[in-house]
């Protein structure tokens, strides 16, 4: 019988270690997609040990159309299909960035990035194959607007409100894939994983980041915790053929009818395609 093969983004961080560590233990042979770091080298041979499975790490930067380009061909150079993906990837830079390609660092990076590659592989993934994508409770608090892509340099900078609008896209890219593969017996589902400690949450001030270690960190989530959701997405046979959903602390939870039916849903779209034949993307 053939392996099965998944690939995890974003797999060297806390909650990707967690994630790639169940799968592999499931039986997958794993590709953690992250950068090529000695870190990461390091947390790939671990694992390794630790489960006796096959892992192996993949150089990925979401964040530039190259590297995207360049992880899609070396995976359909080795494999045939792939099963599952787990899109955990995320970025939160402390202040205003840019892509290389002139892209709002958050909107390009844990939308956009995720969106190409994710469209790259379809290709690969049969029937029965899985899409995970992690996205967060700030969704909520998320806005796209017609400035959805556009480097924003402000006076004063949130680096929350970038973050939040990148992962309701994500969200709003999910519920369209779903609806859009089911008939290709592909499911979509975005995990939630909470509030979760990690260094995402850091706030680059030393007095807040002290007192946010000693009073907050203890009492949230850990990397395995807030992983779970993903892992029980991504491996419950319960789960087969479900999709479209979103599920935090492993359960199904409501997606507010406002945000469903918003125009902002449609004005990505719009916004999206202008970006993929702007940049002239193939997808």
């Amino acid at each position: 019988m053939k392996k099965r093969v998944a690939i995890i983004t974003g797999a060297g961080g806390g909650m990707g270690l967690e994630i790639t560590k169940a799968v592999a233990k499931e039986g997958y042979r794993v590709i953690m997609a992250g950068s090529n770091s000695e870190k990461n080298r390091t947390a790939c041979e671990t694992l390794k040990k630790e489960t006796g499975g096959e892992i192996e790490l993949i150089g990925l930067n979401l964040s530039e159309f190259q590297s995207i380009d360049n992880f899609v061909a070396e995976i359909k150079k080795r494999y045939e299909s792939i099963n599952l993906l787990v899109n955990n990837a995320g970025a939160m830079p402390p202040e205003p960035r840019e892509t290389i390609e002139g892209l709002e660092y958050c909107a390009g990076t844990n939308y956009l990035g995720h969106y190409i590659l994710t469209h790259r592989l379809l290709a690969l993934m049969p029937a029965g194959s899985r899409i995970v994508n992690t996205i967060s409770l700030t969704y909520k608090m998320g806005k796209i607007t017609e400035d959805f892509f556009k480097p924003n340099y402000p006076k004063f900078f949130n680096r929350f409100r970038p973050y939040s609008n990148s992962k309701l896209a994500f969200l709003y890219f999910s519920l369209d894939a779903a609806e859009k593969w089911k008939e290709l017996g592909i499911t979509v589902n975005c995990s939630d994983p909470g509030v979760v400690n990690t260094p995402i949450v850091r706030m680059y001030n030393k007095t807040i980041d002290w007192l946010s270690d000693t009073f907050f960190r203890p009492f949230i989530k850990t990397p395995l915790q807030g992983a779970s959701t993903a892992i029980r997405l991504a491996l419950d046979t319960e789960l087969e053929g479900v999709t479209g959903q979103l599920h935090a602390n492993q359960k199904n939870r409501k997606i507010p009818t406002r945000i469903l039916s918003s125009p902002q849903r449609e004005l990505l779209r719009k916004l999206t395609q202008q970006i993929i034949e702007e940049k002239k993307i193939t997808l």
